[in-house]
């Protein structure tokens, strides 16, 4: 068990952080992280496909749905769920918004952050999420902002979780991790978001891609997994 560790998932949508990284919190919530997400949207525009087919349907209820949805599904994984209202299609964050991801992180002090790609031209409300991500990282960091000498705040490693078309957003995964133990969890989460059922086999098709592929560079049996690509380098005593 990993008492007193916590990890930050900073996501665009609802439903980003349960296909590319719902194996990755429920994960380590078994492990005994603390596991918060900073959702930056409801996707309420662009990522709710099925939601608008209903005639007549408004905005707000759209939104509702898709907050009553990521709750669900973020309780299913094992995660605390923040909103922040940033509007998708386009995302646009506020100072307000920066600063409290910052009150966050130092609260946090997480061992490791998980985000979008660098890139994405099919979805720039993804990159957006990014860069508010390693900027709040930044931030934190920093001894002259929000001083606090009693405060211990290591900045952690950041994992870029897999987008939707990898190959046509530069997306090389380093990372490949094994959530075999944590699959019916993950997949009970993809049935909460009926708003985007679309995309549900589609994402048990990647995980089972993955799977294999981290069954082949690991020489140990997998069937599920979730890539990943670090973003800053990985220190080690040796490389064995």
């Amino acid at each position: 068990m990993s008492k007193g560790k916590s990890g930050l998932v900073i996501t665009a949508h609802p439903g980003d952080f349960v296909w590319r990284a719902g194996g990755a919190i429920a994960l380590h919530h078994a492990k005994g992280y603390r596991m918060k997400i900073l959702c930056l949207s409801f996707g309420e525009r662009g990522e709710s496909q099925w939601a608008w087919k209903q005639a007549g349907v408004t905005l707000e209820e759209v939104k509702a749905q898709r907050k009553a949805e990521a709750e669900t599904a973020a309780h299913i994984l094992g995660a605390e769920i923040e909103f922040f209202d940033a509007g998708d299609y386009p995302l646009h964050t506020t100072p307000a918004m920066m600063e409290r991801a910052i009150d966050v992180m130092h609260e946090l002090n997480p061992s490791f952050v998980l985000t979008h790609s660098l890139e994405d031209p099919y979805n720039v409300d993804h990159p957006e999420a990014t860069r508010f991500a390693q900027e709040a990282r930044i931030i934190a960091q920093a001894a002259g902002h929000k001083p606090d000498p009693a405060r211990a705040y290591a900045a952690p490693p950041v994992f870029l979780f897999e987008p939707h078309q990898p190959e046509q957003c530069n997306y090389k995964p380093n990372v490949i991790l094994n959530i075999d133990d944590v699959w019916e969890t993950k997949r009970k989460a993809f049935e909460v978001l009926s708003a985007q059922k679309h995309l549900w086999d589609y994402y048990t098709r990647v995980a089972l891609n993955r799977g294999m592929q981290g069954g082949r560079n690991s020489g140990r049996a997998m069937t599920y997994g979730e890539a990943y690509q670090r973003l800053f380098p990985m220190v080690l005593e040796e490389l064995a």
